[in-house]
């Protein structure tokens, strides 16, 4: 970053609306790394029965299919409110600089 953008993204930042997006930002961020690592405890989970009861390897693998993917969905879903948000914030920045003439 430049040091003239820094007052802009300040004030941008400042805004209520501002804070919004970032807040909004970083809860997608959370669920993001809340989902990666239930993904990884629920492999985890899969392959030490798997290796207790090999007999039911099958049934165990397409519950840990489906528990993922429905984990994967709510990811995608967060990371896509995220670039969302993104693309607000430099709308927002662009806007800004463009008033304040930047």
């Amino acid at each position: 970053m430049t040091m003239g953008l820094m007052p802009v993204l300040a004030t941008v930042l400042i805004d209520g609306n501002g804070l919004a997006l970032l807040g909004a930002g970083l809860g997608a961020g959370l669920v993001t790394m809340g989902a990666a690592r239930g993904i990884g405890q629920l492999a985890g989970a899969a392959v030490e029965s798997q290796a207790r009861q090999p007999e039911a390897g099958g049934r165990i693998f397409t519950s840990m299919i489906i528990a993922a993917a429905l984990i994967e969905g709510f990811t995608f879903f967060a990371l896509i409110i995220c670039m969302q948000i993104g693309g607000k914030l430099v709308t927002a920045i662009q806007a800004t600089g463009g008033a304040a003439g930047h």
